[in-house]
């Protein structure tokens, strides 16, 4: 985002309204979405027996007990954040690889709850509510729908990368050796550091896009199907 508006400075077509829309949306993700990602591991790991997140303070929806301050400037100036990730005790599963993908799955199937949510909202919108009205104050909400969906499938589609430790890694280590897994939790930090380069050099940028478009549309797709018959 912040190299679209200096982008926009430059060429002097600032659309001030719109850049206020995207915050707004950011600052829903960042209070409500985030913390329902969060709760939805919590929830999800307490039900496959670690019952130990419960006395940590994060099975809640309180974005106090969620927020992670640089990730939600992340989201803000590049696209991408994160909150504070949930301890989970993968001994308490009753298979430990299993139990761990099961869990970090849930939290991008939240971002797509919460954007396909989003998506019925704006459907119903354009359905129902008369044209005269969205071409002028409603189109501003539409335009908040929108980035509010298309950020949360762009969060789901982030956090299932199989990189530790993002959630897609639990998922991929049900599939590796131990050793293997081992490997990658060794050397964690400077994994990451290099997808991080990756990401803001542009070269994950087409990519993700491209299945961010497909898994926006399939969001869209099932969103009109209640609307089907009007």
């Amino acid at each position: 985002m912040l190299s679209e508006l200096f982008t926009a400075f430059r060429g002097g077509d600032v659309d001030f309204i719109s850049i206020v829309i995207q915050l707004l949306a950011y600052v829903v993700i960042i209070f409500l979405v985030l913390p329902f990602h969060e709760w939805a591991h919590a929830f999800t790991a307490m039900k496959l027996g670690d019952t130990t997140v419960k006395y940590r303070g994060r099975l809640s929806l309180n974005p106090l007990a969620h927020i992670d301050v640089i990730g939600s400037l992340c989201l803000i100036l590049f696209g991408f954040g994160w909150a504070k990730p949930v301890p989970v005790n993968p001994r308490n599963f009753k298979n430990e690889k299993v139990g761990m993908a099961i869990t970090a799955v849930m939290g991008p199937v939240a971002n797509l709850v919460a954007a396909l949510a989003g998506a019925i909202i704006l459907c119903g919108l354009v359905t129902f509510v008369p044209n005269i009205i969205l071409n002028n104050v409603g189109v501003y909400f539409l335009k908040f729908l929108n980035f509010y969906v298309t950020v949360n499938v762009a969060l789901a589609v982030f956090n299932l990368i199989p990189i530790p430790p993002l959630d897609g890694s639990k998922v991929l280590f049900v599939f590796l050796p131990n050793k293997a897994v081992n490997f990658f939790y060794q050397y964690e930090q400077f994994i990451m550091m290099g997808m991080f380069v990756l990401l803001w050099t542009g070269f994950l940028s087409g990519p993700l896009s491209l299945l961010s478009g497909y898994l926006s549309d399939a969001v869209y797709f099932v969103a009109s199907l209640p609307y089907f018959w009007v």
